[in-house]
């Protein structure tokens, strides 16, 4: 299980507490940040209790928190600013195996785009397929490698003696409907991020089955997984 993964299942996790889920609850709902006092409130908890809660969920990264003075006023006087929290713009979701649809609704929309300004289908689907990629790459540590790169997309690489195998399809549902679009993108998604981390990577089509629709063939260089 890859760190990443291993992150999102904490997340969850910690929104298993029944009193931590009604407190994101109703965190989430308010139109504004809320002190620890309103939390506690809502809830019908101690603020202790609440105060314990909030700062969990602020450390997993689904709330973040903020300091302001309730009252409005400023200067010798005013009180000390209370600590507020709203909910994050971070989006959690965990699958498994895991899919990755918002990495192939990010492709097919910027392709939507391209073709909208006077692209043919084709091109447009090539050129947004490369851009995703190039953003990956750019997200990728320095000495990142093909494999460890695919890992994180929930490719499920797996080494063998001629390459790696991709075990798992982030994009199934998909490809189970529109197989030709879906894994015509994948192809070039794969093919434009070898390019990026492993220059001498060949990128192959494989007939349909269990896992990836495309194999890599690796360099000598990349690290195996």
């Amino acid at each position: 299980m890859d760190e990443a993964f291993g992150q999102r299942v904490a997340r969850v996790g910690s929104l298993a507490d029944p009193v931590r889920r009604a407190l994101y609850r109703f965190v989430a709902e308010q139109p504004g940040a809320v002190s620890r006092d309103q939390a506690a409130s809502g809830v019908d908890v101690p603020r202790h209790t609440a105060k314990f809660h909030l700062e969990r969920l602020v450390a997993e990264g689904l709330l973040v928190a903020e300091f302001r003075r309730l009252t409005g006023r400023t200067g010798p006087g005013a009180g000390r600013p209370a600590k507020l929290y709203r909910r994050s713009r971070r989006e959690l979701s965990v699958s498994v195996p895991s899919r990755r649809y918002d990495l192939a609704g990010q492709v097919l929309a910027d392709a939507v785009e391209r073709t909208l300004s006077g692209a043919p289908m084709a091109e447009a689907l090539a050129a947004a397929a490369e851009d995703a990629a190039e953003q990956v790459a750019l997200r990728q540590q320095p000495g990142c490698s093909l494999g460890d790169a695919l890992s994180v997309l929930g490719y499920e690489p797996r080494a063998d003696t001629d390459g790696l195998a991709l075990a798992n399809c982030p994009f199934d549902r998909l490809a189970a409907d529109h197989r030709g679009l879906v894994c015509g993108v994948n192809h070039g998604f794969v093919a434009a991020l070898a390019r990026r981390l492993d220059p001498g990577a060949a990128v192959e089509t494989v007939a349909p089955g269990p896992g990836c629709c495309v194999r890599t063939a690796e360099s000598r260089s990349a690290s195996r997984r």
